[in-house]
């Protein structure tokens, strides 16, 4: 299945499966994601604007999991899945603009995209061979990074400069398990003003998704509605030579084949005039 969620013409927030994106439409659900929840209508409906197709309870990321990125960046392959977290204020909307902090230290600020994976009932100490079990479903994230902040402005942990408003797109849908059954079967691209800057294969991953639900979850619980970011592949603007760093007025759009396309704009703080949604 195939779920958006989104406001309808009345200003309702929304679920719908089987969206048509030419005609902007979905058919209506009633209820929740949980799929004992679940209830699919005949009802097809207008999207007024896609949203998130989910509201996390927790951001969990992982860094350096695919084998060509650490070794673009010039790290160690991990021994173990290098864990930080991301601000769930920091979620937005497809389509909503990646805002360029006020407090941005010069050009820093990076794309980098995702397989996000998204957990459907609570999981702790899950053996590897049942972890997919606890997933509800797949989306395309990007985890939007500023790298002064990062690396140097908040004592060598990342969560500040991957957590400012606007950092972390989802969508533009969430796809169940059923119809998505290996996750490491994917291919991950990133485009910039049209250029191709991420393209490799979910394969590539040092710890699979199922080893890091396993892993993630031992003797700690993941929740309903935690998110993992699995990892960026090579191509990260901060791994290049010359570097490339976003910009207002850049297009960005992560895609995942079988899921689909995020697209978001770049714009600079203060054309929000302080209003960041």
């Amino acid at each position: 299945m195939r779920i958006v969620r989104f406001i309808d013409e009345r200003g309702n927030v929304c679920f719908g499966n089987d969206p048509d994106p030419e005609l902007a439409t979905a058919y209506l659900m009633v209820g929740s994601l949980d799929p004992n929840d679940r209830n699919p209508t005949h009802e097809r409906v207008k999207i007024v604007k896609l949203l998130a197709p989910f509201e996390p309870r927790a951001i969990m990321c992982i860094g350096q999991n695919y084998h060509e990125h650490a070794r673009e960046m010039g790290a160690p392959i991990p021994q173990r899945p290098v864990l930080f977290m991301k601000n769930i204020a920091s979620v937005s909307h497809p389509h909503d603009p990646i805002v360029i902090p006020r407090c941005s230290h010069g050009p820093e600020v990076d794309y980098e995209g995702e397989l996000a994976v998204v957990i459907g009932r609570p999981a702790r100490d899950v053996p590897v061979q049942n972890a997919l079990d606890h997933v509800l479903g797949y989306t395309v994230g990007n985890d939007v990074s500023a790298r002064w902040w990062q690396k140097k402005g908040a004592g060598g942990q990342f969560v500040r400069g991957k957590s400012f408003d606007t950092f972390c797109p989802l969508g533009p849908v969430l796809v169940s398990p059923d119809e998505l059954t290996d996750p490491q079967s994917l291919r991950i691209t990133t485009t910039l003003n049209g250029q191709v800057m991420q393209d490799a294969p979910t394969a590539d991953m040092i710890f699979p998704v199922a080893e890091l639900i396993a892993e993630l979850s031992r003797d700690m619980t993941l929740l309903t509605g935690t998110v993992i970011m699995t990892g960026t592949p090579p191509g990260v603007g901060a791994g290049r030579d010359p570097q490339v760093f976003l910009k207002p007025g850049d297009t960005v759009t992560c895609a995942i084949d079988r899921i689909g396309a995020l697209t978001n704009s770049v714009i600079d703080y203060e054309t929000t005039d302080g209003v960041v949604t």
